[in-house]
């Protein structure tokens, strides 16, 4: 008999009654156990040896017995078997959310402030699940989770964020997530507890840059109080900002997920009025709602958004 190529495909059906035959011995007690006639079984166990190009029985007085060969697929069929029954339980734990894999797309404060705690608890009861975090913002984010390069996005409302009403998208509100006055501690209106902030109309600030989630929000915020910031310094990183500030180069507004910052002169003081704050929501494809392992962990940013809340404050 030719032997098998390097391309040879395997029927698993087939494999089977192979892995049968070993178990009962005969053809006739194969065929019972696998509800054929022995018949059956020799045709499947004949067109398995051409489609591996090897002999797999030979005839023994009035039965069958194994052949070496049969004996090395053997081998090779337990490996195949086994493998096939961890893809049943992995489909299985898929289905209950336990098993997957998936990449979360966020900003940068929402993965300092709000994804370490989901991360921290999917890891304890749900550790076969594999998460990758990569940081981007819109619109780069929802090109990203368009192209299916992540598969959940984590996202401030503002401009270049697509409208509540985008229909490509199913949206889970997590957050408002509010943004304090961050003074130097030397500043003039540092002993107040709350901040007019038309009262910093005049000052320095240290904002984000136009591009940024936050750079944009906190224009409009202030735009909102009527009056256009004077921006001393463009700064996108957080520790960086507050340095800045505590150095006395300006102010700032700064969101609570990246809150508290050590820093011994630095203020963090509520805005005087109604708080302002930025919507942050998670989204997903149109469609992959229903996808378990998404379900899963839409629940824990959720829940981990109700926790981190409007309640945190920095020092000061």
């Amino acid at each position: 008999m030719q032997q098998a190529s390097g391309t040879f495909s395997i029927d698993l059906r087939r494999l089977g009654a192979l892995r049968e035959l070993d178990r009962r011995g005969t053809l006739a007690r194969t065929a019972a156990a696998m509800h054929l006639t022995p018949s059956a079984v020799s045709q499947q166990l004949a067109a398995l040896s051409r489609e591996l190009g090897v002999p797999l029985i030979e005839r023994s007085g009035r039965g069958v017995r194994l052949t070496g060969q049969a004996r090395v697929v053997l081998q090779h069929a337990d490996v195949i078997a086994a493998q096939l029954e961890r893809a049943r339980a992995d489909l299985a734990a898929w289905e209950l959310g336990r098993r997957g894999a998936l990449t979360i797309g966020a900003f940068s404060s929402a993965i300092s402030g709000l994804l370490p705690a989901v991360l921290a608890d999917l890891a304890e009861t749900r550790p076969e699940l594999d998460i990758a975090v990569v940081e981007a913002e819109p619109p780069d984010l929802f090109t990203r989770l368009d192209a299916g390069d992540i598969d959940l996005a984590v996202a401030v409302d503002f401009a270049a964020a697509p409208p509540f009403t985008d229909r490509r998208y199913s949206r889970t509100d997590l957050l408002v997530d509010r943004l304090d006055v961050a003074l130097p501690a030397t500043h003039r209106l540092a002993h107040l507890d709350r901040i007019p902030l038309r009262e910093l109309a005049a000052d320095p600030w240290v904002v984000g840059d136009g591009g940024s989630c936050c750079g944009a929000v906190t224009r409009s915020v202030c735009a909102a109080g009527g009056f256009t910031p004077e921006i001393r310094h463009a700064v996108n990183d957080w520790q960086s900002l507050a340095a800045l500030v505590e150095a006395g180069a300006g102010v700032a507004l700064v969101p609570r997920l990246v809150q508290p910052l050590h820093r011994p002169g630095l203020v963090i003081r509520e805005p005087e009025g109604q708080p302002p704050g930025r919507h942050v929501f998670a989204a997903v494809r149109a469609g992959a709602e229903a996808d378990p392992v998404l379900s899963v962990v839409r629940e824990r940013l959720a829940a981990a958004g109700a926790a981190a809340g409007p309640a945190r404050r920095g020092p000061g």
